[in-house]
């Protein structure tokens, strides 16, 4: 597969007022063409800041980026000027937000905010924007479209919500959706609905997908790799199912098992001890050294570079073993 996105040495930092916090450490990550590509960690490793980065939505007054975000191999996403970075913004790459209050604005009509989206991007009259857009709503199984093309934002369940955000996402045919904890806020089966939906949409289209997530579960249901991210920093990367059945990484290995076991009642939930490190702080070796049972002092004096340890599959880790 050819690459849609190679994400080289990406450093995200931020300004606060508790001091500079390293967001994301010198990452490497490549998105393919037609893929669906998995980022999971815990809350607060980074996940967020680089997929954001990849549209560059943060406020670029409070912060300073490093490395390079290729695009379509010749176009660095990082060094774009404002108008070029609107004609991609919601055509060529898109994204579903957590809250899809936060896509959607609660003062207008549903349809009138899916043509915007259209009118914005496409070369077609107003007719055929709300033609597109009853299209669009059906497509991701929200019906009668047409009444719900009249409705606002507040008149919707959160999962109808999310599936208008969804089609807002893919109005344009974008050569990228960007998943960002798009199912959180949902119950289990409105879950696995949004889950069937995005995969199905990107089998219909051919479009990329980045889902981030701090749920392997998630990850398995959908995706075909898997990178896993650490204290701002990737640990492993692989194919869903060389994860999944030989983890190298001990906190890949960690998060596996802390997974809820189906069918298991009243066992004791297995937990990750410890808390990631203090990111306006220097980290020295491993990130993860303070809360693996493996580590030794080796891997506090120096960080472990990634390793091939298969077909496509790498590690950071100085244990063999692993």
């Amino acid at each position: 597969m050819s690459e849609l996105i190679n994400i080289k040495n990406l450093k995200v930092n931020l300004m606060s007022p508790r001091g500079i916090v390293h967001a994301v450490r010198d990452i490497n990550l490549e998105i393919a063409q037609g893929q669906i590509h998995g980022l999971v960690g815990e809350s607060g490793c980074g996940k967020s800041m680089t997929a954001k980065s990849i549209m560059r939505l943060h406020d670029e007054k409070k912060m300073l980026y490093g490395g390079e975000i290729i695009y379509e191999g010749n176009t660095d996403i990082l060094t774009m000027k404002e108008k070029e970075l609107e004609q991609i913004r919601g055509k060529d790459i898109s994204m579903i937000f957590q809250d899809p209050m936060t896509t959607l604005n609660p003062l207008l009509r549903i349809g009138k905010q899916l043509d915007e989206m259209i009118l914005q991007h496409e070369k077609v009259s107003k007719a055929e924007a709300k033609e597109r857009s009853l299209k669009l709503l059906e497509k991701v199984g929200i019906f009668p479209a047409e009444q719900r093309y009249k409705q606002y934002p507040f008149e919707l369940s959160g999962g109808m919500l999310q599936r208008v955000s969804i089609a807002m996402a893919i109005a344009c045919n974008p050569k990228l959706l960007i998943a960002d904890e798009s199912t959180t806020a949902l119950d289990v089966t409105v879950q696995a609905q949004i889950l069937r939906l995005i995969k199905e949409l990107q089998e219909q289209n051919g479009m990329s997908v980045l889902v981030i997530t701090h749920n392997f579960g998630v990850i398995a249901e959908i995706c075909d790799v898997v990178s896993v991210m650490y204290a701002e920093v990737i640990v492993e990367h692989g194919p869903v199912g060389e994860i999944f059945h030989n983890p190298k990484h001990p906190y890949t290995m960690d998060l596996i098992q802390s997974i809820p076991k189906s069918g298991e009642r009243g066992g004791k939930l297995v937990t990750i001890p410890g808390t990631p490190p203090d990111l306006r702080r220097k980290i020295v070796g491993c990130a993860y050294a303070e809360r693996c049972k493996y580590a030794t002092d080796a891997c506090r004096e120096s960080a472990p570079q990634l390793e091939s340890c298969g077909e496509n599959h790498e590690f950071a880790c100085k244990h063999k073993f692993a």
